[in-house]
């Protein structure tokens, strides 16, 4: 079974190489010493891997890591190890995303073309599977469908994440399923907007030329200052995670600009209701 990094797999990927760098210790002297591949060492430093708690224990003895510390790493072993509810559909998610959005504290995300999959209805996101995915039997889109409900569960959570969303204006009137698919969907949004960890803004025609020209993207952030802002790209050709502080800082500055140009939410609240009252 593919692995998926958390967050949580992630920082300990993050610790394995920080320490093993202040160490002085290259990954085949590390994998010599440990009786290992030099790319099994790359691996658990890459997130490549699912980490067991024993391999981990062998690398903290050796960079000689003490307690409390090494039981703090050891834990995060265990927990990066643990099965999250997407593991059940690997057929459907290709990469790590869903771990990834699963435990954010903050997600920003801007789309051009489609509502967000956490706020799509169930006929909505049909049509959008359907249409963008070119998949060969019915049975896989609503296997999609399904694994899309649980994902959109995380809003109902205690300790749901802020969610910020920012789409064109067009993804209003593209009567994506039809009609009625579409008045329905809009009818959500207005209610999603009354959620107080929800925010959703349009990006109206009248802003020619934008930051986000370049199509869409998402940053994740998370509650632990330890855990840096990932930035998505999704595209047909594979997705992108960006984590350097470079790329972070661009993608946040550029998200940044497209809030400023966008509607208000109280605005953007009132176009939506507009456009489903429209489409009756």
């Amino acid at each position: 079974m593919t692995y998926r990094p958390t967050v949580r797999g992630r920082r300990l990927a993050r610790e394995l190489r920080k320490l093993r760098e202040e160490q002085g210790l290259t990954l085949q002297e590390v994998a010599d010493r440990l009786d290992w591949s030099r790319a099994t060492v790359s691996r658990l430093e890459t997130s490549q891997t699912r980490p067991r708690p024993g391999d981990i224990a062998d690398i903290l003895d050796l960079y000689g890591v003490p307690s409390p510390d090494r039981d703090a790493l050891i834990t995060l072993a265990r927990q990066a190890g643990q099965r999250g509810w997407w593991t059940a559909y690997q057929d459907v998610f290709a990469g790590s995303y869903v771990a990834l959005e699963d435990e954010a504290s903050h997600i920003r995300t801007w789309d051009p073309q489609l509502i967000h999959g956490l706020l799509q209805t169930e006929d909505y996101s049909r049509a959008v599977i359907r249409a963008g995915r070119l998949l060969p039997a019915e049975e896989d889109v609503e296997r999609r469908i399904a694994a899309r409900k649980i994902r959109q569960a995380l809003l109902d959570r205690d300790t749901a994440p802020r969610l910020q969303v920012i789409f064109d204006e067009a993804v209003l009137y593209r009567q994506i399923g039809g009609r009625d698919v579409m008045r329905a969907q809009l009818e959500h949004l207005v209610a999603a907007v009354n959620r107080p960890t929800v925010t959703v803004q349009v990006l109206p025609y009248a802003q020619e030329g934008h930051a986000g020209l370049d199509g869409r993207f998402t940053i994740l952030s998370y509650p632990d200052p330890a855990d840096p802002d990932i930035a998505y790209v999704e595209g047909t050709m594979g997705d992108v995670y960006l984590e350097s502080s470079e790329a972070i800082a661009k993608h946040r500055d550029r998200f940044d600009l497209i809030e400023a140009a966008a509607l208000t939410p109280e605005e953007s609240a009132h176009l939506i209701a507009e456009a489903a009252r429209s489409s009756q």
